[in-house]
């Protein structure tokens, strides 16, 4: 459909589309921006091809739409903090956040949104899946809903499936500020109301989420494992395919992510940028 000065290509029934005739490198007029906003709030994840952002560009698309973070545990590109590499060199077998999570639940105010921009890519494989969240929740029974809605996920840094997909990045490009070996642990409701859209979205994810608080882990882990397959159902997510220049924005507040790890003995790097976020609620 054709959502002026732009075009949304919806790649997937339920969440994801590609915006095409638009060149994000330089500064967007107000309106355009404001359109932008509209779309991803709409479909969750943006995508643009063959967009030309070294790092000065990038960084300052991203402030169109909010404060930049910095990531806790891998330093950022000489000259811009909030700028990480994430990377899987030839050598490497583990990839980057090889798991389905939100990015760093973990922290008391997660970010609102992630940006990657793709500077090597294989010659095939390393796409990235999305999954919608409000889907997630929206489909469960009401009897689950109202269990789930008086819920509070506890997230940690440390859970072990995700952790040791940052080793390969901390050993080469950690912090020197010591949060490499710190355990960050967060609480949040186990479902939040996004807060522009008002809408309900599941809010763990199996990357950090460790129990509900209250609860033991062993007495979570049932429910835990039944929403992490629930919430990644095929028919709420989708799947992008990388080119150089591609560039995601997804909502962190809404929307899971999974980078795939099927290209071993080739090299995958992208850029990333996050924007900061509010207390969930």
């Amino acid at each position: 459909m054709r959502n002026e000065p732009f075009e949304v290509r919806k790649i997937a029934g339920n969440i994801g589309a590609e915006i095409h005739g638009i060149d994000i490198s330089g500064d967007l007029p107000e309106e355009t921006v404001a359109a932008l906003r509209k779309a991803w709030l709409e479909h969750l994840v943006l995508f643009f091809r063959e967009q030309d952002l070294p790092p000065a560009r990038f960084h300052a698309f991203a402030r169109q739409f909010g404060e930049t973070q910095e990531y806790p545990f891998v330093k950022g590109l000489e000259g811009w903090p909030d700028i990480i590499a994430v990377a899987k060199m030839e050598n490497e077998k583990v990839n980057f956040g090889g798991v389905w999570h939100s990015d760093t639940t973990y922290l008391e105010k997660p970010p609102m949104a992630s940006m990657l921009v793709a500077r090597e890519v294989p010659p095939k494989g390393g796409d990235t899946m999305f999954a919608n969240g409000y889907l997630a929740y929206e489909s469960l029974s009401a009897g689950l809903k109202k269990v789930l809605d008086g819920l509070v996920g506890v997230s940690s840094s440390a859970k072990a499936d995700v952790s040791k997909t940052r080793e390969d990045r901390i050993q080469s490009d950690g912090t020197n500020t010591g949060k490499a070996k710190e355990t960050l642990i967060a609480r949040h409701p186990a479902v939040r109301t996004h807060p522009e859209t008002g809408r309900k979205a599941l809010y763990v994810n199996t990357a950090h989420t460790t129990h509900f608080d209250g609860w033991t882990v062993q007495e979570s882990k049932p429910l835990l494992d039944f929403l992490h397959e629930h919430q990644i159902r095929p028919e709420f997510t989708c799947r992008f395919r990388w080119r150089v220049g591609s560039v995601a924005m997804w909502d962190n507040r809404c929307a899971l992510h999974y980078p795939l790890n099927d290209y071993h003995g080739y090299r995958r790097i992208m850029h990333r940028i996050t924007l900061a976020g509010d207390i969930p609620r």
